[in-house]
């Protein structure tokens, strides 16, 4: 059965990593997202598991994907400026295939910004967290209930694809407190989907000598399967090279293990879309004031409907596209200067969208949205 509680956002984000087996969680406090590493440090202990304060944000992602190598599932969470700092390891664990799960709970900004308000400033950020070549996967929570249902959606991601998944809140949602409506545990449980192992010979084992579209293949490291952890171009058992083809061969397959399975990634919400007449595009807590501008809209003969991506990266294009040629008024709504905004006129193939920005750390009202929408069209 669902079950119902009452709850914030941050606080169903560390639930969720405990009920999808999260062990790990190594982090350090940042506001808006401190509470999720508060409540998780309750948690882990009961079930077993390890929570880590450390020194600083660089540290937590360091120790959350040395966990990880060890085979456990491992969490951390923070903010933008915290994403900056975790960059470089993002990377590592981009090149090495570590999977672990990054709670962003966004915040104004750049730099120190707006720290106790909203905003959807780290948009562009997720899709390329650090340097190199690599594609993103990037998950955006919409309600109370998403908080938990993406972040268990990430764990398994991240043991499917192998590298790090990001979970999107805000400042809104991850405060936000009221009732949720969770999947029954076992439900959750069961759909939990460990990482793929070799159990052949030890001396067949070659973790990164796969096919071009799959992940790496890590045994839990200490489990008598030998092979090299590094963030340099690498072999088949992961030890550095130069050579011209298994660099190509490396940087492909992180893109085509993706690209190539992207029917498991994306995840989208239409809301009153059928009929018509007027497309708005958000995501996020934003989603939540379109859904009641719609509703008001409506009641004054107004047909608009909303598109809200829940994977964001890799973005739904061919859906994006499909949707620009439906519809002729098309209004994006971000909280941030169009960070989306530009993704959705690249797989629209147009530059005639509207936009609805705000970036003084406040949330949109509904009607900021209809007055827009009466505004432009």
């Amino acid at each position: 059965m669902a079950r119902e509680v009452i709850s914030s956002g941050n606080d169903l984000a560390a639930m969720a990593a405990v009920d999808a087996g999260c062990m790990f969680f190594g982090g350090y406090p940042i506001t808006p997202s401190s509470e999720v590493m508060h409540t998780i440090s309750d948690l882990l202990p009961k079930v077993g598991g390890t929570c880590i304060q450390m020194e600083d944000e660089i540290g937590g992602i360091c120790a959350a994907i040395g966990a990880a190598m060890s085979g456990v599932r491992s969490m951390t969470a923070t903010s933008g400026p915290g994403m900056s700092l975790k960059a470089e390891n993002l990377g590592l664990a981009q090149m090495a295939e570590v999977p672990l799960v990054v709670v962003d709970v966004m915040r104004g900004g750049p730099s120190t910004g707006l720290p106790t308000r909203v905003s959807q400033g780290d948009v562009a950020q997720a899709k390329n967290p650090s340097h190199g070549d690599y594609k993103s996967i990037t998950l955006c929570a919409g309600d109370l209930t998403e908080c938990y249902t993406e972040t268990v959606r990430a764990f398994n991601l991240a043991d499917r694809f192998m590298q790090p998944v990001i979970v999107l809140l805000d400042e809104t949602i991850g405060h936000m407190h009221g009732k949720a409506v969770l999947p029954d545990l076992e439900e959750v449980k069961a759909g939990i989907k460990p990482r793929k192992t070799f159990d052949g010979p030890v001396e067949e084992y070659r973790p990164y000598g796969v096919a071009q579209d799959e992940p790496a293949v890590l045994n839990p490291m200490f489990k008598g399967y030998r092979y090299h952890f590094t963030g340099l171009h690498h072999d088949a058992m992961g030890f550095p090279t130069e050579e011209i083809e298994t660099c190509r061969k490396l940087i492909d397959r992180l893109f085509r293990k993706v690209d190539e399975h992207r029917d498991e990634l994306e995840y989208n919400e239409e809301y009153k879309l059928d009929d018509a007449d007027i497309l708005l595009i958000g995501y996020g807590s934003a989603s939540l004031a379109i859904k009641e501008a719609i509703n008001r809209l409506r009641d004054e003969g107004i047909k608009a409907g909303m598109f809200r991506p829940i994977t964001l990266w890799p973005s739904p294009e061919e859906r994006l596209f499909e949707l620009g040629q439906k519809f002729d008024k098309v209004l994006s709504v971000e909280l941030n200067q169009g960070q989306y905004l530009e993704e959705i006129q690249r797989a629209m193939g147009r530059k005639d969208i509207q936009k609805l920005t705000k970036t003084n750390g406040r949330p949109f009202s509904p009607q900021d949205i209809i007055d827009k929408v009466k505004e432009v069209f």
